[in-house]
């Protein structure tokens, strides 16, 4: 398992987009991403980098691990 990466927000949609997701709306800074199969997330696409924890349970959610994080950004 690698270290996680430091991304921003908005880098982060850019990545699950990749994957599949699309947002589906946005409230304030907040978007609410889903895949067609389910999968949903919230991720605040804000410019600065996000917290660690914060980035393990949107991973979580998305069902993606490290190595999938890295390739993606």
């Amino acid at each position: 398992m690698t270290t996680l990466p430091r991304p921003t927000g908005k880098e982060l949609v850019r990545a699950l987009e990749r994957v599949g997701f699309t947002v589906e709306r946005t409230r304030g800074s907040h978007c609410f991403m889903r895949h067609p199969d389910g999968r949903a997330t919230v991720v605040p696409a804000r410019s600065r980098t996000l917290g660690l924890g914060l980035l393990r349970k949107i991973l979580a959610d998305c069902a993606l691990d490290t190595d999938e994080l890295h390739h993606l950004l």
